[in-house]
């Protein structure tokens, strides 16, 4: 169909200041409600477990085999979520083709892939590989600083270490901080700048800057977004990550309906 290769809306269609609406808590339950209801009407579950298994199996498997990187678990499922905006691309799409009445059957996920917006959004998710590495490397520096290169013998020695030592608490303090110092970038340049790649026929510096102005105009309600979207992560992962499957589409879906009621169109 020819509306199938069209961008949101219509047309490409290039601008340099899109206008940013101030929205409210009550419009963040909106988009989740609506996430919710994207979800339901096109489930992506099998989706997103595949891409989150692969991960936690890899990093069981080498626990298992020696504990020597134990420490890096956490960071590495934690810097997990600082690409999710990269990983939830294909929920944004599907948002916006069930919008316009679209077929929004699964394999369009990767429809995108085929649109104007694919190098566009290669750079954006390599700057956020680049971020994600930076808090793998700021991890390590921060256990160094705490425990040195001593290894722990098991994990149980290691959580006995983590929560019952001064240095295992400075450990959570500072990495908490330095992380969260992490998620407040991502969140900043990411929150709209990936629907709204896929929605116009934008470059990655309007894009970004958008974004920016989009927290800068709503600082307290997109830090009230960050911590739903980490709560929501976090419980999603306390079954084994099974959540995951659930919880990561919702956002992206949800995700897609913020910048809706965000960037004028």
């Amino acid at each position: 169909m020819a509306g199938e290769n069209s961008i949101a809306d219509g047309g490409a269609y290039k601008f340099d200041q899109p206008v940013i609406h101030t929205i409210g808590f009550s419009d963040l339950r909106d988009v989740l409600d609506k996430g919710m209801a994207d979800f339901i009407a096109m489930p992506t579950h099998v989706i997103f477990l595949c891409l989150i298994y692969p991960i936690v199996i890899l990093i069981s498997a080498r626990i298992y085999a020696g504990y020597e990187v134990v420490w890096l678990a956490f960071p590495l499922l934690a810097g997990y979520t600082l690409i999710g905006p990269l990983v939830a691309t294909g929920m944004y799409e599907l948002s916006r083709r069930r919008e316009q009445g679209l077929d929004i059957s699964r394999a369009k996920a990767f429809h995108v892939l085929q649109r104007h917006a694919t190098r566009s959004i290669g750079v954006l998710g390599a700057l956020l590989m680049v971020i994600y590495f930076a808090w793998l490397w700021a991890a390590w520096i921060i256990y160094e600083k705490y425990f040195g290169t001593a290894l722990p013998a098991s994990i149980t020695d290691f959580a006995f270490q983590v929560f019952t030592t001064p240095a295992g608490w400075s450990l959570i303090t500072v990495g908490s901080a330095v992380g969260l110092g992490f998620a407040i970038v991502v969140l900043t340049l990411s929150v709209v700048s990936f629907p709204m790649l896929i929605a116009r026929d934008v470059g990655v510096g309007t894009a970004i800057q958008t974004s920016i102005r989009a927290v800068i105009a709503n600082p307290v309600t997109m830090m009230a977004w960050g911590l739903t979207v980490a709560c929501a992560l976090l419980i999603g992962s306390l079954p084994f990550f099974v959540g995951l499957a659930v919880v990561l589409p919702v956002l992206g879906h949800a995700t897609w309906h913020l910048y809706r009621k965000v960037v004028e169109f």
